[in-house]
């Protein structure tokens, strides 16, 4: 059993069987057909990734990695809030007309601040720290910027990454508001794994934990069966994690740079849907 799957199955059946619902209370998210998407939560949940001995992705159902990648990429290199820059569609419901999704994401962390060294984005600041101020314990990023919240289509859920570096390895922690558990759980946990790995290899750091803080970790009601069935399925061993080792510069990655060998997930032929 990977670690990964180990962990999803000890989250989800902790929603399940100890969660509250919100059933009693008015909710904002609905599904396609108007009906209110209603939630089964576990509160304050944190998972521990050690990125030196697995690729935590889940063997359950396929994770769809290179999507992950393209839309990390979006974010964290590109800095764009734009969908017309993305090649998935998993932001399309949140978009305006023009494809902008408003001053959310990689809108934040595009956004010049300065500092005594010049000026720099939130992503140039955390890269810099890694190679000339290693021992800080201040490199972080945070897009949940108050000022903008009214001018972004979906606030922030992942919202701000904290580095910290130890001896020669590189940890992280990723604070999550909201999380869904099937559909985006696993998503996230790779996203940003893909991401500690970049920051430490450009850094000369080796990859070591992704702490996971997820305020509110919730299944949808929808969501139950799915999740039920998928929690009664035999797992698969962990893939190795294989990224190009001649790229020093954080921008200059893509896609291509980034391997898995040995994936062999479940069959999954569920339609997971997803409220808005």
């Amino acid at each position: 059993m990977s670690r990964a799957d180990e962990i999803f199955r000890q989250n989800c059946r902790d929603i399940l069987d100890h969660g509250v619902w919100d059933t009693d209370r008015e909710v904002r998210p609905r599904w396609e057909d108007g009906t209110p998407a209603h939630t089964v939560k576990k509160f304050g949940i944190v998972n521990r990734y050690n990125l030196a001995e697995e690729f935590p992705i889940l063997t359950l159902r396929r994770t769809y990695w290179k999507t992950c990648i393209d839309e990390l990429l979006w974010i964290w290199q590109m800095k764009s809030n734009n969908i017309h820059d993305l090649r998935g569609h998993i932001w399309d419901s949140w978009a305006d007309e023009t494809g902008s999704i408003g001053k959310a994401y990689g809108y934040q962390l595009g956004v010049k601040h300065h500092y005594p060294e010049g000026d720099m984005d939130q992503v140039d600041r955390v890269l810099y720290d890694l190679k000339h101020n290693p021992a800080s314990r201040r490199i972080l990023t945070n897009i949940y910027n108050f000022e903008d919240l009214h001018e972004m289509a979906l606030y922030p859920c992942a919202y701000s990454m904290t580095f910290n570096v130890s001896g020669n390895t590189l940890n992280a922690i990723l604070n999550q508001r909201s999380q869904d558990m099937l559909a985006a759980n696993n998503w996230n946990v790779v996203q940003y794994s893909v991401l500690v790995h970049m920051m430490a290899q450009v850094s000369g750091l080796r990859a070591g934990e992704l702490v996971h803080v997820i305020a509110d970790a919730h299944i949808y009601d929808r969501h139950v069966p799915i999740v039920e069935r998928m929690l009664e399925r035999e797992t698969r061993p962990a893939p190795k994690f294989v990224m190009d080792p001649s790229v020093t510069d954080f921008y200059a990655f893509t896609r291509d740079s980034f391997h898995l060998e040995g994936y062999d997930p479940q069959p999954f032929e569920e339609t997971i849907p997803v409220a808005i």
